[in-house]
């Protein structure tokens, strides 16, 4: 694996190359991404490619990647700029490209302003809050998690993150009802350490969140567009926005093995069931060849 730094006029960007450029096989480079995920959670499944040349990166503001433009908010435009710049540097597009959660947010961004950037996406699971049903009351369930955080630091924050999104079906009032869930249930601290910084937990990543797909330009781009929902995924919001955003765009999602972090092998302390993943999305891209 070979790390590099690609410097923009924003953010100086640091990417992870695992194989040769241009690849070996004479496809284009897998490109893997996630938000506020950096490159650290796609250990396992680029291990899980070893005849490919995987490339993952830190978006700006995160792990590595050092911003230079005075901001702390991210927004899915701003890393689709990033990706182009990236992809451009690499010199093997169209690449093909796996994006996860908020990830696969910036990937329709990219896919829409840049549309010969990608052969193929495989967006999963992106946490669009404007395509589902109950877009208000999803939007009120959010700004709970950043209360929660604001008041009481980053245990409460999780724990209202945590109920979020493994409820079940659309926001109601019993949702609201209830209390946020005590930290210690799921073996968090309490002890708030003063910090108010998280781009999970605060406000910093809405605009990621709020993002609004544009079917039509969507449409028009001769990328394959693939929109995954984990199997356990059925549901909750992940899986809900999922759906939805598979059927804004004329089609059905493809169920993938897991849930949200299904391919994450012990990454940040959690385990889905990265080998059935990483099969399913080897049989997903080479339908495309």
């Amino acid at each position: 694996m070979e790390t590099q730094t690609l410097q923009t006029p924003g953010a100086d960007l640091v990417y992870d190359v695992r194989g040769p450029l241009p690849p070996a096989d004479g496809r284009p480079p897998l490109v893997m991404i996630g938000h506020p995920m950096d490159a650290a959670g796609f250990a396992t499944l680029a291990a899980l490619f070893p005849e490919r040349t995987v490339v993952t990166y830190d978006p700006r503001g995160l792990g590595r990647s050092v911003r230079k433009d005075g901001r702390d908010d991210h927004a899915a435009d701003i890393q689709a700029a990033d990706l182009h710049a990236l992809i451009e540097a690499l010199g093997a597009g169209p690449i093909e490209m796996f994006a996860s959660s908020g990830g696969a947010v910036t990937a329709l961004a990219l896919v829409t302003a840049h549309p010969g950037d990608v052969a193929t996406l495989v967006a999963h699971e992106p946490p669009l809050l404007s395509v589902v049903p109950d877009a208000e009351a999803a939007e009120r369930a959010r700004a709970g998690i950043r209360d929660a955080y604001q008041a009481k630091g980053w245990g409460a924050g999780m724990a209202a993150f945590i109920a979020m999104t493994s409820w079940r079906g659309e926001f109601t009032e019993e949702y609201f009802a209830q209390p946020v869930p005590d930290p210690a249930a799921f073996g968090m601290p309490a002890e708030d350490d003063g910090s108010r910084d998280d781009p999970l937990l605060s406000d910093r990543s809405w605009a990621v969140s709020g993002y609004r797909p544009e079917a039509a330009a969507l449409a028009a781009a001769p990328t394959r567009i693939v929109i995954a929902v984990g199997e356990e995924s059925d549901g909750v919001f992940t899986g809900r926005s999922a759906v939805a955003t598979a059927e804004l765009l004329g089609r059905r999602a493809t169920v993938f093995p897991s849930h949200h972090g299904g391919f994450l092998g012990g990454e940040f302390g959690q385990t889905g069931k990265p080998e059935e993943f990483a099969r399913k999305l080897h049989e997903v891209l080479d339908t495309a060849r």
